[in-house]
């Protein structure tokens, strides 16, 4: 687990303003009889499983973030899934050398997963988790440089619900001690597959899906901020 207490009281300011935007979030959601999962899936018909919620995902053309929302795994209702395009990254970040796969081709410009957000069947938050490759069809960027994408991410769009964006992009202002701690288990894990695997594209390995998971409460992460900025010089 995560402490939050030796984090300097910039960042912890910065994740108290979060967790007060997700909060409210959930006053205004709540008061309107919704929840943020059933936001995204308004209106979209029928719920598939592996379909993507809203259909052709939400994405902010002037900070080139994106998420979608789908559903196939056990012991959750779904999953966000959250992504920075190639024009809003920091100019010094680049894919590593890696294998080629066909969704490279079919696409003109590069994007980087940063983080899954499961939720439960009331549509909150439960925990958090990264992915290899082939499951979000991305391009692999360092740790170190994901990081750098983190602040880059923010969705500033009524579309398909402003405070269901305004969640998401507070949910990586909140959780970003953990986000950086998975990202790092993520390329641990897949450098240990590899060295496990010299004969086979660990990349694509269908094999290796999830690669680093934390389990997660809002209330709980508020409460550690409050506590450590109470402390802050």
């Amino acid at each position: 687990m995560v402490g939050v207490k030796e984090l300097p009281r910039e960042q912890l300011e910065a994740m108290a303003t979060a967790g007060e935007q997700i909060v409210e979030c959930y006053r205004v959601l709540q008061k309107s009889g919704t929840n943020v999962v059933a936001e995204i899936l308004r209106g979209q018909g029928e719920f598939y499983e592996l379909d993507h919620y809203p259909k052709g995902d939400v994405y902010d053309s002037e900070t080139h973030s994106q998420f979608y929302y789908h559903s196939h795994r056990k012991g959750e209702h779904g999953h966000f899934h959250t992504f920075l395009r190639e024009k809003g990254m920091p100019n010094e970040c680049r894919p590593i050398k890696q294998s080629k796969a066909a969704y490279m081709k079919e696409r003109d410009d590069k994007l980087s997963h940063l983080i899954a957000i499961s939720m439960d069947r009331a549509g909150f938050p439960i925990g958090l988790f990264t992915t290899n490759r082939w499951v979000t069809a991305d391009n692999w960027y360092t740790a170190d440089d994901v990081v750098k994408m983190l602040d880059r991410f923010e969705m500033d769009l009524g579309w398909p619900s402003w405070p269901a964006n305004i969640w998401v992009t507070a949910m990586l202002r909140l959780f970003r001690p953990q986000i950086e701690e998975l990202v790092g288990e993520r390329d641990s894990t897949m450098a240990d597959r590899q060295t496990k695997h010299p004969d086979v594209d660990a990349f694509e390995d269908r094999r290796c899906d999830i690669t680093s998971f934390r389990k997660i409460s809002v209330e709980a992460q508020i409460k550690q901020v409050d506590k450590a900025l109470s402390h802050a010089a």
